[in-house]
């Protein structure tokens, strides 16, 4: 009768597999563009020999709708690794530099790899937020070792067996378990740490890094705020925002999180939204279509989110579209909340829900003054006709990306580095950027014989 591996056992067996990476990690750093395209392309083989199976364990891990998981699940991350095999060579070309002082010397920044990484990945695109991060890894030459969210335990199991079979454990290894087997990983002194989830534990990763120094990549959330400035096309900023409130649920570092609108506006925002959310979710007899959106991914951030909204309520919020909790099956209806204020917990808190709060203004600078007396968030969005307005707004606030006119556009083009600021994180990647994340730029100076 087998037995259940005991906390001693896995910290064990950890280590063992830290320590062999350690040894392999200068092989690996010494391989070619050709030799570490090759081992893209077979876990690029491989995860698209397994896309019915990752389906399939993250319906078991989540309710959401199938096309979205092919998306975020499947087409982005073959999308990335082909990505890196496309431009490696070009990428790990030397920068050459012509020295100051001496100009018959050379000199140059060579990228090596940073040895030994490790990659914690989320819940909410558990396998798609995991293997990007590993294919950057990969491609700027290191060994790395994985952890998924224990939220997701059918994904990782998918993510295992994609993992065992394009690599050997001294180079790639992924450990599933809980929150115990992630405690024991960073007690390891990795050379880099990519972390993807809440800014609370992203504190508990970097303090975990400070002890043995190493780098580390951090990809948090926050609240991101959407400013609708006069002459904005408000019928297109309400579909806008209904989408991106139903996209997994509104479960997305990314998603909107509030917004500023004039309010002789406002009206016509909320009855936008509404419309929108009743042609894209609902039946005509009036249910919701379920299999459309994803459900909160588990009953405590369900009832956090109640809690939130709740609070809103009672203290005078009022809720001008959707509203309805079914926590039978942790499914929140795209909800639009107006007379919100800063005293409510749903505008200090990241929602991470399709819940919406909507705030008036008066003057642009009033926006601007409450962002700024806030955490830097991850994405900001503008909706303006006006370049000097959308300047001033750039110039006086900070985020860790902007998109003017449209949602998550910053995060899908893969030539603009995407990462945070302060509470929303530290570092950037997506193609060449995640390259840079897991390499150290070299300096080399070489004297003229």
């Amino acid at each position: 009768m087998s037995t259940q591996p005991t906390a001693t056992d896995l910290s064990q067996e950890i280590a063992r597999v830290f320590a062999l990476q350690q040894a392999h990690q200068w092989d690996v750093k010494a391989s070619g563009a050709e030799e570490r395209k090759a081992k893209l392309q077979r876990l690029k083989d491989s995860v698209e020999a397994h896309a019915d199976d990752i389906v399939a364990a993250v319906l078991e891990d989540t309710r959401k709708p199938e096309g979205e998981i092919r998306v975020t699940e499947v087409m982005n991350i073959v999308g990335n690794i082909q990505r890196n095999i496309d431009n490696l060579d070009e990428w790990m070309k030397p920068t050459e530099v012509t020295p100051s002082n001496n100009p018959d010397d050379r000199a140059q920044i060579i990228y090596e790899a940073r040895g030994v990484c490790l990659v914690l990945g989320p819940w909410n695109f558990p396998l798609g937020l995991t293997l990007g991060p590993v294919a950057a890894a990969i491609a700027a030459g290191n060994c790395c070792m994985i952890k998924l969210t224990d939220l997701c335990p059918a994904t990782a199991r998918i993510a295992k067996v994609i993992i065992e079979e394009c690599f050997e454990e001294n180079e790639i290894a992924l450990f599933e378990g809980d929150v115990s087997v992630a405690e024991a990983l960073l007690d390891l002194p990795f050379n880099h740490i990519f972390f993807t989830g809440s800014t609370r534990v992203g504190k508990i990763v970097m303090a975990a890094a400070a002890k043995h120094l190493a780098t580390v990549t951090l990809e948090l959330g926050g609240k991101s705020p959407v400013i609708i400035d006069d002459g904005a096309n408000i019928e297109g900023i309400g579909a806008a925002l209904a989408a991106a409130k139903q996209f997994n649920g509104g479960q997305a570092c990314i998603s909107p999180d509030y917004v500023f609108v004039k309010e002789d506006k406002q009206a016509q925002l909320v009855e936008s939204f509404k419309a929108n959310v009743q042609k894209n979710l609902y039946n005509e007899d009036g249910s919701l279509k379920k299999e459309s959106i994803a459900q909160i991914v588990n009953k405590a951030n369900f009832d956090r989110v109640k809690g939130m909204f709740d609070d809103a309520v009672e203290k005078g919020a009022t809720v001008a579209a959707g509203g309805t909790f079914e926590e039978e099956d942790l499914t929140i209806h795209p909800t639009m909340l107006t007379n919100v204020t800063p005293q409510m917990k749903i505008l200090q808190d990241e929602i991470f829900a399709p819940v919406i709060p909507v705030m008036t203004y008066d003057s642009l600078d009033q926006a601007i003054d409450y962002i700024d007396a806030r955490d830097k968030p991850l994405a900001l969005y503008m909706f303006s006709p006006n370049e000097d307005n959308v300047a001033r707004v750039l110039n006086r606030t900070s985020s860790g990306g902007t998109t003017i006119n449209g949602v998550f556009s910053h995060y899908l083009e893969n030539n603009l580095p995407f990462g945070g600021v302060n509470a929303s994180g530290m570092g950037s990647y997506h193609g060449y950027f995640g390259f840079k994340a897991f390499s150290h730029e070299r300096a080399v100076y070489r004297h003229t014989a």
